[in-house]
């Protein structure tokens, strides 16, 4: 009867779009991160590259749909990562790379970093910073030349001069850098208002400023606020007019609250952060983006391998890398808005679900962490209309593991299915 009536309506002009074939996904167990709750027995149906329907049990296929049986899994929505460098990944001789690595060189080397992370079911990143390749690469993935996650990327980071996002920062006298390099190094309002306008031209998704010091940059103090209130707001008030936020990499409490006065849509790290930085995040609704990974990374580098860093980031790393854990702790249990985030890059790639560990050691429950990967991290991007849950209607990213993330969340490291706008590219 189906094929009868799709022959009739092609004879009159109908779209045989109408019959396009179906996937129908088969869950086990479906985790649904917005009410925190993991259903049982239900059914994906996927169109395209949409989600068409989400069914209770397993519903029956029709002539030519085809069927991925993850029964035995549990499935969530695709990960969100809201912090990544997908352009490098951390070795002990990261000064010297950027003297000897052209713009081909990391491209092609960003490849291998985007598809490992989609592959560990992170669908969806925000690149937090790089030096232009990051668009090369996001629009590579888009078109499909690649294969790789969503990417939202900032292009290159805003900071000030001497600054943790200052490229040449630590060069000897006599170096010089192109124009490309430093432009988006920026000192008073004028010049910050400039910078968010060439990060538009270039392509930008959003902006990421350095409103503090940091830890893997040459600058002896990881911690002093590093833009004044005024700048940062020039460039809050930019992004704006372009239609992108500001995520704003802070330590130290004085550059947050800053940065949260301004605007900022989030803080990245937050290592620092005391009490009245904690009432300006609640007061303001900013996101937090804590990259707990990170710091322990960081920290266990430096601590065993005492030629990986030169000295002046070694001392940091040992100091501030530890206490992330501890002020995600105190940030969840004071109600702060928390956003998934790795950092990945400062570490190696495809290892961003340990995070989840780390925040379930801090306290926060495995269910809550995954909704910061997926609800959480989806409206922290403005994307929420089209990823982070599965629903009729959204975008059909989707992932399992083996296990269930709800009695060992280690399991979230055991990634057996990856499908990313309806394309499986990992099924075992």
């Amino acid at each position: 009867m189906r094929k009868q009536l799709h022959a009739l309506l092609l004879t009159v002009g109908v779209s045989s779009s109408l019959f396009a074939q179906k996937t129908i996904i088969y869950c086990g167990k479906l985790i649904d991160p917005a009410s925190l709750s993991v259903k049982t027995e239900m059914s994906i149906i996927v169109t395209g590259n949409t989600i068409s329907d989400v069914q209770k049990g397993y519903v029956s296929a029709a002539a030519g749909d085809k069927i991925i049986d993850l029964k035995g899994r549990t499935v969530m929505p695709g990960l969100i990562d809201a912090h990544v460098h997908l352009e490098h990944e951390t070795s002990p001789n990261a000064q010297l790379r950027g003297f000897i690595t052209n713009d081909a060189d990391v491209a092609f080397q960003s490849t291998v970093y985007a598809k490992t992370t989609l592959m560990a079911g992170f669908t969806t990143v925000r690149d937090v910073g790089g030096s232009g390749v990051n668009i090369a690469l996001r629009n590579a993935i888009r078109k499909g030349l690649v294969p790789g996650p969503r990417v939202y990327t900032a292009d290159k980071i805003i900071s000030s001069t001497g600054g943790h996002g200052d490229p040449t920062h630590g060069w000897r006298k006599g170096l010089t850098a192109d124009e490309e390099t430093t432009i988006t190094v920026a000192d008073g309002k004028d010049a910050c208002i400039k910078a968010v306008r060439q990060l538009y031209k270039e392509g930008a998704d959003l902006v990421k400023i350095t409103a503090s010091g940091g830890v893997l940059s040459l600058e002896k103090d990881g911690t002093g606020p590093q833009f004044s209130e005024e700048e940062i707001r020039a460039i809050v008030e930019t992004a704006k007019d372009y239609g992108m936020r500001v995520a704003a990499h802070a330590h130290g409490a004085e550059a947050m609250k800053r940065a949260i006065r301004a605007g900022v849509t989030s803080i990245e790290h937050g290592t620092l952060m005391d009490d009245e930085t904690i009432s300006l995040f609640k007061q303001y609704g900013t996101w937090y983006v804590p990259t707990i990974i990170a710091g322990k990374s960081v920290a266990d580098s430096a601590r065993k391998h005492p030629e990986y860093y030169p000295p002046v980031i070694a001392g940091k790393a040992i100091a501030i890398g530890p206490m992330i854990q501890n002020t995600f702790s105190k940030a969840y249990k004071a109600g702060v808005k928390i956003a998934f985030g790795t950092d990945a890059g400062v570490y190696a790639h495809g290892k961003n679900w340990m995070e989840f560990v780390y925040m379930n050691e801090a306290g926060m429950p495995a269910l809550e962490a995954i909704k910061c990967a997926t609800v959480n991290a989806a409206e922290l991007i403005g994307a929420g209309d089209k990823i982070g849950t599965i629903e009729k209607g959204k975008l059909a990213d989707i992932v399992a593991v083996e296990g269930d993330p709800t009695q060992d969340i280690h399991v979230m490291g055991n990634v057996k299915f990856v499908m990313k706008e309806g394309v499986v590219y990992r099924n075992e």
